[in-house]
């Protein structure tokens, strides 16, 4: 639990960095909005791509190796990004940021599943709320250290760079600017190299995936995936439940300077839905599952982030910022509840499985591109509504009817002693 702790840490660490980044990419490399939400984009499709190739990865190296190999890529990804950035090839830094992601792709299709059939999976998500409290505790550090290191005085860079009285003043500013990324970057190379080596020779014990059988079998005659609706629904579920946490995370900067709030403010503001993320969490950990079974929190959840998006498009200002922030209380525990129901039972078919629900972060690309192309023509808060409330609807479908569907009666997974 320790280690795999470590690992969602690192997940919640790099992964919140992208809000940040939007924000040093739109300066550094002087991109508009669209052009700069570039960086989650290729981040989540990353996702996408690598995922199934990642359960294929795991079958032959096992998970505790395939752990290792996750955090070497990164490691490698983290460079490339440090070094384009710093040099300024935007085209180079956005192929860092997909290279990190492949490396998390393989980790995540190792961890998440690893934490759910540790134990009973109907308290996978009490498990998976333990590493949820690793995970944001590192994505509310994540934003300040790189506004400390890289963003500070950015109200004032920006002014200067307007003010340049020549180009070659411009370039000289920015790039002395960008090339602050470097040495954090470079640090974080060494680290994620540091800590393959230390998961691969770690005690981490290797688990099987037939102890997610429903019959706590092997589950040698599971039906084909194309003939498992609720793993598809939960794919589905996991892709919208990472666009709307992404938009409440990553876009919460771009929604704040909608209402002219200055940047060294808004480069703060995804700390906040994180810290509100963190304690969700708390409230799980606490609640799942002697008060609540992990469904009906999630339904729960779903119907809070229906409330809170009518509340942000209702308020302005500071407030509406507020109510966004506060998406992450519903976000929370949306993840640890979706993941073990999606793969519930799958048996012989957890590695793809998983690699399928992960694949599906790939909603962390979709909806805040399509928020920041739709709102040059429509106004950002209507905007923020009409592709939030529609993905909260569904989850809470998810969490009452969809989790169920053609799935058999359940029994629950042995304890691995």
């Amino acid at each position: 639990m320790v280690i795999i702790g470590v690992l969602f840490f690192i997940f919640g660490f790099v992964t919140w960095l992208n809000g940040p980044l939007i924000t040093f990419v739109k300066l550094a490399f002087t991109l508009d909005d669209v052009n700069a939400f570039l960086i989650p984009m290729v981040f989540y499709l990353s996702y996408l791509f690598l995922s199934l190739p990642s359960s294929w990865v795991l079958r032959r190296t096992g998970m505790k190796k395939g752990m290792g190999a996750g955090l070497f890529v990164m490691a490698i990804g983290a460079l490339v990004f440090g070094e384009c950035a710093t040099i300024r090839i935007y085209p180079g830094a956005l192929a860092g940021l997909f290279i990190i992601g492949a490396g998390l792709s393989l980790l995540q299709t190792a961890a998440n599943p690893y934490i759910s059939i540790l134990g009973p999976i109907d308290s996978a998500a009490q498990r998976i709320a333990v590493m949820g409290i690793c995970n944001k505790v590192a994505g509310m550090l994540a934003p300040v250290a790189i506004g400390a290191l890289v963003l500070s005085g950015i109200d004032t860079l920006d002014q200067r760079v307007k003010d340049a009285p020549t180009p070659e003043a411009r370039e000289l500013l920015l790039s002395a600017f960008a090339a602050k990324i470097h040495l954090p970057y470079l640090a974080m190379a060494v680290l994620l190299a540091l800590l393959a080596v230390w998961v691969v020779r770690s005690p981490l014990p290797e688990i099987s995936a037939d102890s997610n059988a429903g019959d706590g079998s092997a589950d040698d005659n599971a039906p084909p995936l194309t003939r498992i609706p609720h793993l598809w629904l939960g794919v589905l579920c996991l892709f919208l439940y990472v666009g709307v946490e992404v938009m409440a995370g990553d876009a919460i900067g771009t929604y704040g300077h909608g209402f002219d709030l200055p940047l060294d403010e808004t480069k703060f503001f995804t700390s906040f839905t994180l810290a509100a993320m963190l304690a969700g969490y708390l409230g799980g950990l606490v609640l799942i599952p002697r008060v609540l079974s992990q469904e009906r929190y999630l339904a729960l959840s779903a119907a809070l982030g229906v409330v809170l998006t009518i509340a942000a498009y209702a308020t302005q200002g500071y407030a509406s910022v507020a109510c966004v922030a506060a998406l992450g209380f519903a976000n929370a525990m949306m993840w640890p509840a979706i993941f073990p129901l999606g793969i519930h039972g799958l048996g012989r078919h957890t590695e793809i499985g998983s690699a399928l629900m992960v694949m599906g972060i790939a909603g962390g690309a979709v909806l805040p591109q399509l928020f920041v192309q739709l709102k040059q023509h429509f106004p950002f808060q209507a905007v923020f509504l009409a592709l939030m409330a529609p993905a909260y609807l569904y989850i809470l479908f998810f969490a009452l009817h969809g989790h169920r569907v053609g799935r058999k009666a359940a029994v629950q997974a042995p304890s691995l002693a």
